[in-house]
């Protein structure tokens, strides 16, 4: 919603402050579409041509996160912190088998059943499951800090995965100025072609050019790089969740009391989103 308000903002300002000031929108206007037309299709096709089918459908999925804002709600980081909890405690106090039911095959557990949200996530699921089904098949052999290197390396692999449509943005971002140049170029290719027709008319023929350098500016500056940089902050906020579920599971792992585990992961989310430490046991003691 505040990226769609934003550009609104822009677009008024520049345009608005533009007319405010004695300037003639027409001439700009009917020059941005051509111009669009070949700064768009340009970055289009740099985008296809530097970008595999998965990384297209990512950056399509980048963009609606931009304007949806996070995947994850305030309850969907306590529920993360208190579904594993609820894991490591059981592997705890009723052993592997117990808890073996439910990480090999999570859809049917009753567990996670309780937090369908995070249960609509496979990437988030798949993090829990197969950590706790390592440890569940290696009888509590494992050493802690293999554990943690692993789930560092799946972890840095989903964010790896986040980051790259934001990449593309800021790619494209820097690509625009260059484009809006390629455009201009063309326009006064053009003009030279009609160098014998009279002041009023080259005139408007290279105003018209130079919409095509004022786009790529304001498309790179004004829209594209602060979505990248939007996406980017989305991304941030969503990988917490993730270095929640990976401080639970190896606070307890390391035979941290309880309340210690959950202020160990409800101390890296963002103060902004982040419950107190008394509503988290309170959740985990079902208040």
């Amino acid at each position: 919603m505040f990226a769609i308000i934003g550009i609104v903002i822009l677009l008024v300002m520049v345009f608005g402050g533009f007319a405010l000031t004695g300037g003639a929108l027409g001439p700009v206007m009917e020059a941005v579409p051509h111009e669009m037309l070949i700064i768009g299709g340009a970055a289009i096709g740099a985008t296809v041509t530097g970008n595999s089918m998965h990384e297209l459908k990512l950056l399509g999925g980048g963009l609606k996160k931009v304007f949806k804002g996070p995947r994850y709600s305030d309850q969907d980081h306590v529920d993360a912190i208190a579904l594993t909890s609820r894991l490591m405690k059981m592997l705890k106090t009723e052993g592997p088998v117990a808890m073996e039911a439910h990480v090999t095959n999570p859809q049917d557990s009753a567990v996670f059943a309780e937090y369908p949200n995070l249960l609509a996530d496979k990437g988030l699921t798949d993090l829990i499951a197969d950590t706790l089904t390592l440890i569940v098949v290696s009888s509590g052999s494992l050493d802690t800090h293999a554990v943690e290197d692993v789930m560092d390396n799946t972890i840095k692999t989903r964010l790896h995965e986040l980051d790259e449509p934001a990449h593309a943005l800021q790619q494209l971002a820097d690509a625009l100025p260059a484009l809006g140049i390629v455009a201009a170029v063309l326009g006064v290719v053009k003009t030279m072609g009609s160098i014998d027709e009279p002041p009023s008319v080259l005139g408007g023929m290279i105003g018209s050019a130079l919409v095509g350098t004022f786009l790529g500016v304001l498309l790179a500056y004004g829209i594209v790089g602060p979505l990248a940089g939007r996406l980017k902050q989305v991304n941030t906020h969503d990988a917490q969740i993730l270095h929640s579920v990976k401080q639970v599971i190896i606070a307890s792992l390391r035979g941290y009391p309880q309340p210690l585990v959950v202020e160990s992961a409800r101390s890296g989310l963002p103060p902004a989103h982040r419950p107190s430490l008394t509503e988290l046991l309170d959740t985990l003691r079902g208040k």
